[in-house]
């Protein structure tokens, strides 16, 4: 049996995201192994601390693991593995045990399953969200952000943004990752770190457009390094856009959580005396509970159609149903924070508005994380696993970041390689400080603006070609930029969205069909059979 004193002095394990997926795989990983965790930003602001609605477990006698596949593989629009879902499903409750035993303070119910209060969210056949009242993301982070600083194998870098990855290739052999580039971004030094095994864990590429309920962490990093190093990418076209984001000119990115309408808020038409027709019952039969891309479909049509700038989502029912005690009790992050913005959700509509949400897509991994590349693991909203499909079903997605993160953690043990002894080391002997910052302030805001009007929630062929030529120009103009200066967080985090922007676009372009998150006006059906949007790159040196 390994000590840990002899496990320390072997390479660590690198993982690459602070958030619920980085944490699982570095906690479980430790036990055995010394692991570094960066984090480019503080270590609370990744996505995970954002989710308010909760996490599946199949813990209720009314539900089954068959029920939670056969509304995964619904919501996916025919495009989730079922051998995926299938496996996430099996040990969802086993997963939420383990964030119970984690200290995460989930809403209790005493007659609920393991002591939960258990919700409903859209696409759900039953009630199976265990949730901690509207903030569950931030719960279950604290709780096992907790664990990580107290734990003498794991070291977590605050403000360190990973560069790209260092691969070899060995005489008669495949290439294999054997560490990373990291940027110390408050020294401005890119260290080169060695690693028995690197983890993308940076979640999705919600920044890649203008309106997003992401924070400002979703940058694409881990799909761009990946490919960058010739791991396959798959489903780009398929980007999730939440239905509700508040729409306030002070609050951008706050998201109004689908359990509100789970719990009976509906959606209406502004009118001239405050809030008018409701309008979800005459696009879907599930009406509000509808999926989301059908949900944010139907908001977007309703929205062009009236010449409007947002619709009305009215907690008033729930109100008139269950009381305001109710409505404040498991809402009380959206209830203060609209509060302090001049609503009050117990007597009023919010105004909301779609935003890009969820990347059903990214780096194609099996189920334990493994990539393309030998050494390089994915785990969480960086990958395509085959769970998703064309939409991803509600509170699936923290239910991915522990069942795989957890499997990818035993993967790794066992993949473990030490790494040579010498890795080429950083080279910015040939580049300069940059004159001008305002070039990667105006081509980011470039790139988010030709992202939301040519490849947003409705599409067509000939605004996906103008986009794809605009993003090309603005690809070649940042990669001189990034050949030429010194590398800082905003010129990193702008490399990797542009190739995130362009996977997008060219995955749309190769489907005709539309399907999910993808609706295209020139393909408006969906094809008999239908397979994943698979896109390939040969390895190229990183700078």
């Amino acid at each position: 049996m390994t000590t840990r004193d002899e496990t320390c002095a072997h390479a660590p394990v690198v993982v690459v995201g602070a958030g619920l997926a980085g944490l699982t795989v570095a906690l479980d990983v430790a036990a055995h192994r010394r692991v570094i965790v960066l984090a480019k930003r503080r270590l609370d602001e990744g996505a995970t601390a954002w989710a308010q609605g909760g996490i599946v477990g199949v813990l209720g006698e009314d539900d089954s693991i068959e029920s939670h596949v056969r509304d995964t593989q619904e919501a996916g629009a025919g495009l989730v593995d079922e051998d995926t879902a299938r496996h996430v499903a099996r040990h969802s409750a086993e997963a939420v045990a383990w964030l119970v035993e984690a200290g995460v303070p989930f809403t209790h119910d005493p007659a609920g399953p393991l002591g939960l209060h258990l919700t409903r969210e859209g696409g759900h056949a039953v009630r199976r969200i265990a949730h901690a009242a509207d903030a569950t993301g931030k719960a279950i982070h604290d709780a096992l952000l907790a664990r990580a600083r107290v734990h003498p194998n794991i070291e977590l870098r605050e403000r360190w943004m990973a560069v790209d990855l260092i691969t070899q290739h060995h005489v008669g052999g495949e290439p294999r990752c054997h560490g990373v580039y990291a940027l110390d971004i408050d020294r401005g030094h890119v260290e080169t770190l060695r690693c028995a095994g690197v983890v993308l864990a940076t979640g999705g590429v919600g920044k890649v457009y203008r309106y997003t309920s992401n924070p400002d962490t979703a940058t694409g990093d881990g799909i761009a390094m990946a490919w960058r190093a010739g791991c396959r990418v798959a489903n780009m076209e398929f980007i999730q856009f939440h239905p509700t984001c508040l729409y306030h000119p002070q609050e951008r990115s706050f998201l109004i959580t689908e359990a509100l309408r789970g719990e009976g808020a509906t959606l209406h038409l502004p009118a001239a005396d405050g809030v008018g027709e409701r309008f979800m019952p005459g696009h879907d039969d599930r009406a509000e509970l509808a999926p989301r891309d059908i949900v944010a479909r139907a908001i977007d049509f309703e929205m062009k159609k009236h010449g409007v700038d947002h619709v009305w989502l009215d907690a008033r029912p729930i109100v008139a149903e269950k009381g305001e005690a109710f409505l404040r009790e498991h809402f009380p992050t959206i209830h203060a924070r609209c509060l302090a913005l001049g609503i009050d959700i117990t007597h009023q509509p919010i105004p909301v508005v779609p935003a890009a949400h969820y990347t059903c897509g990214g780096v194609v991994t099996d189920l334990d994380g493994r990539s393309d590349l030998p050494g390089l693991f994915a785990v969480g909203e960086t990958t395509y696993t085959g769970l998703h499909g064309a939409n991803r079903l509600a509170s699936n997605s923290l239910l991915e970041c522990v069942v795989l993160g957890r499997g990818c953690a035993g993967a790794l043990l066992t993949d473990a390689v030490e790494p040579p002894a010498r890795l080429p080391g950083w080279d910015d002997s040939q580049v300069e400080d940059a004159d001008e910052q305002v070039v990667i302030a105006h081509n980011w805001d470039e790139l988010r603006l030709v992202m939301w009007n040519y490849v947003g929630i409705v599409r067509t062929t000939k605004r996906l070609e103008r986009a794809l030529h605009r993003i090309k120009l603005l690809r070649d103009e940042i990669q001189d930029y990034y050949a030429s200066f010194r590398v800082n967080r905003d010129l990193l985090e702008l490399r990797n969205l542009v190739v995130n922007a362009e996977l997008i676009v060219r995955s749309a372009l190769r489907r005709h069909e539309s399907r999910g998150l993808h609706f295209s006006r020139d393909f408006p059906r969906a094809l008999p059979v239908s397979f994943p949007t698979v896109l390939t790159r040969a390895a190229k040196s990183s700078r």
